[in-house]
């Protein structure tokens, strides 16, 4: 009764709502705009930029509402295909694969909790002239696909527009307001279409998962293994970078050279460097050398112009090293955003605006203060043809306008934010700092001449923006080596070096590698590697830790699984990439691309098979390797011996697409729990259950009542079910079957 009385009052709520709208609509007698955005949040700002939930702006009426992302999903699998196909569409089979998309209905449902929030906008649309779609310009298309897809789901026909910001804050706004883009239809939208076929393509690729799976399960491993179009690629980076890592050995080799008093260090410059280097230190002969005079062949001032403004995977690979986790810095990095603190997350852009420039300059010494910078050092105040372009969208990652008093004022933000803040601050105003200068030194040892040498020596006062931020220095995994004048004289000394060894894998290395396959945004691959490294899940594939990636027990499998599959080559995935971004140009048919789907999943699937071998040697942890405990009295496979059951190897569990236990093949059906009255059997007791019917006497059973026993326990190997032998009176305890 209650259900129904809330529900009633929520439909009396959306009619009065609807003729509030139609009154107000004829008293005006003008057209309406319904500004529908991706969330309150979103649009609370719209309202304080344009002056409320309702009214009119720039002389046109319109009228605010909000979704809450996406209101409409995918369904599962088996609910695409025809009836007679959806019993082998729900069993995880390599039988069942590739699937034939050409069949699939690709049917929608409302999204849980989403319910009163499309009912919400079809009342909100009723005497609407304009949709504005003003949900989330993000490159991939996904603010146009949620936005489409609800109105859609209401029938939505009319005139419809398209609100494009680089931010939320007023200006940004009502500029987009006033600039609406009229977009002809659903299908016409590219960047709905290029989204579409992203939405479905990653729908398709479930298959990559459930071969990976099934395939892993038959050698005992038993967790869903995940794979995707960036999953699968940072997976093969890491797991190769790993291997390049951990499979180094040093080769130690020697040669003549010399040193001054700074250690800096004069070497000859050969076409092959192992004409003149040793295995062994004791082969390089130093006595026709040494000590001599250096001599200073050239000094020549050279500057250096701050690095790049940072993206979303390389603010959060710096974050990383302070111990902040990718997935906790996008929440407190979105809460940031809607305050308009910082800017769009999810941005592709590298440089900003002159817009966004001079919209941001004014405050740069406020953020300065903010964050303990001089203000003094803020001279660069002209846009640096590096940072500054015209063309871009949302722009780089930086400060937002609202600008806090201090890093304390942030804290309510999340944990993160102090340092997300200061970072980003730092970065945005080096750009305004002057060039950093220094001399490049050259030189060489005067009685040989053939050794040489180079210093860069810093000039005294122009260390310009690297007294504020250093990002070349931030993304690099190495320290930077202090540089002084050469000395007066060097001597000569055996050097010993080495082969260089790989570099552990980073956030840093890994963003670097994906930054130069133009695979993804910064914010996509943040929240990618967020999702497939959350700690405690047996699914995660990476482990991440101060910034160092390594591979989980589930990321060792996919990535012995997928050595030479298309999903894991980055080179496929950038193509991939490039296709979705032309067919939102209409310069590729979405289809030809889905298309192609099948043959990637056979070639993969066959691959994988391939692979499966290199799983026969790894310790593949618990459930991996059960012991055999004895033959089955039903149909004679093997019966494994697990945690809490004893089971037949006929019978087939695995996990559904939402991660639940199922079973997938019931087999023969023999199956029993090892615990009986408080007690777990053990390995040996279940053999000998097993091959003989009954145990030796067992002590420590546990009484109802209170108190303990000693019995023999029995097996009834049809039913199959325990019980008790007391003196050779057997007592049955019942059935031992797992509950389905």
């Amino acid at each position: 009764m209650r259900i129904d009385a809330s529900r009633m009052a929520t439909q009396r709520m959306l009619r009065t709502i609807g003729d509030k709208h139609k009154k107000l609509k004829k008293e005006r007698n003008d057209s309406m705009i319904l500004v529908l955005a991706e969330k309150p949040s979103a649009m609370r700002n719209f309202a304080k930029a344009l002056g409320g939930d309702e009214g009119s702006y720039n002389g046109e009426s319109y009228r605010l509402c909000a979704l809450r992302g996406h209101t409409r999903g995918l369904k599962f699998p088996e609910q695409q295909v025809p009836k007679e196909k959806q019993d082998e569409m729900k069993a995880w089979s390599l039988d069942g694969l590739p699937w034939d998309l050409s069949e699939f209905a690709w049917r929608k449902g409302t999204l849980p909790g989403c319910k009163e929030v499309l009912e919400n906008l079809k009342e909100s649309l009723k005497g609407i002239d304009e949709v504005a779609i003003a949900t989330d310009d993000d490159p991939s298309g996904e603010g146009e696909v949620l936005a489409w897809e609800a109105l859609n789901f209401c029938r939505w026909h009319g005139k419809t527009t398209r609100m494009y910001f680089p931010d939320e804050a007023p200006a940004s706004v009502q500029k987009a307001f006033k600039n609406r883009v009229a977009i002809e239809s659903m299908e016409k939208d590219g960047d709905y279409v290029k989204g579409h076929l992203r939405e479905r393509w990653d729908f398709a690729s479930m298959q990559f998962v459930r071969a990976a799976t099934v395939i892993a399960r038959e050698k005992g491993y038993r967790t869903v293994v995940r794979q995707g179009r960036l999953k699968s690629v940072m997976v093969q980076l890491v797991g190769k970078q790993l291997e390049a890592y951990n499979s180094y050995k040093r080769k130690p080799f020697y040669e003549a050279r010399f040193k001054d008093a700074n250690n800096n260090t004069f070497a000859r410059k050969v076409d092959d460097p192992a004409d003149i280097r040793f295995e062994k230190k004791e082969d390089v002969d130093l006595s026709a050398l040494h000590a001599s005079d250096v001599v200073e062949d050239s000094r020549v001032a050279k500057h250096t112009a701050p690095g790049k403004l940072l993206d979303l995977a390389g603010l959060s690979a710096i974050l990383a090293k302070e111990g902040f986790k990718p997935e906790s810095i996008l929440a407190t990095y979105q809460k940031m955003y809607e305050a308009q603190v910082v800017s769009y997350p999810r941005t592709e852009d590298k440089e900003i605006t002159p817009e966004q420039f001079s919209e941001l300059l004014p405050l740069a010494p406020k953020i300065a203060k903010a964050i303990g910078v001089d203000a003094g050092l803020l001279t660069h105040t002209q846009p640096r043809k590096t940072h500054v372009r015209e063309g871009g969208a949302h722009g780089a990652n930086r400060p937002g306008i609202n600008v806090p008093s201090s890093l304390e004022e942030l804290k309510k933000y999340g944990k993160e934010a102090m340092a997300i803040y200061e970072i980003l601050a730092r970065n945005y105003l080096a750009m305004l700092c002057e060039d950093y200068e220094y001399e490049l030194v050259k030189g060489h040892v005067a009685d040989f001449p053939e050794y040489i040498g180079e210093t860069r020596i810093p000039i005294p006062g122009k260390i310009g923006f690297k007294a504020v931020f250093d990002s070349a220095a931030q993304e690099s995994d190495e320290e930077e080596s202090e540089c002084k004048d050469f000395g007066p004289e060097a001597e000569p000394y055996v050097h010993e070096g080495a082969n260089q060894r790989p570099q552990k894998p980073t956030m840093k290395w890994l963003n670097k590698k994906l930054e130069k396959y133009n695979v993804g945004t910064g914010a996509t691959r943040t929240s990618t590697l967020a999702e497939i490294s959350k700690a405690g899940q047996d699914a995660s594939l990476l482990s991440e830790s101060k910034g160092v990636l390594k591979l989980t027990k589930c990321g060792e499998v996919s990535y012995a699984l997928q050595e030479g599959c298309r999903i894991a080559d980055p080179l496929v995935t950038e193509e991939l990439f490039k296709t979705m971004d032309a067919v939102g140009k209409f310069e590729t048919n979405p289809e030809s691309v889905l298309s192609q789907v099948a043959d990637m999943v056979q070639h993969d699937m066959q691959t994988m098979q391939g692979n499966a071998h290199k799983l026969d040697s790894m310790d593949l942890g618990g459930a991996a390797k059960k012991p055999v405990v004895g033959k089955c009295p039903r149909c004679g496979l093997d019966v494994h011996l697990n945690p809490k059951t004893v089971r037949c190897s006929s019978i087939k569990y695995g996990k559904d697409e939402k991660g639940n236990w199922i079973i997938k093949d019931a087999g023969c059906g023999f199956q029993f729990y090892r615990s009986i009255a408080h007690k777990t059997l053990t390995e040996p007791q279940i053999k000998k259950l097993l091959e003989d019917g009954i145990t030796g006497t067992i002590n420590g059973f546990k009484k109802t009542g209170g108190g303990t026993f000693s019995a023999k326990v029995t097996l009834d190997k049809q039913e199959p079910s325990l019980g008790f032998s007391f003196d050779g009176v057997t007592s049955r305890k019942g059935s031992a079957k797992r509950k389905r």
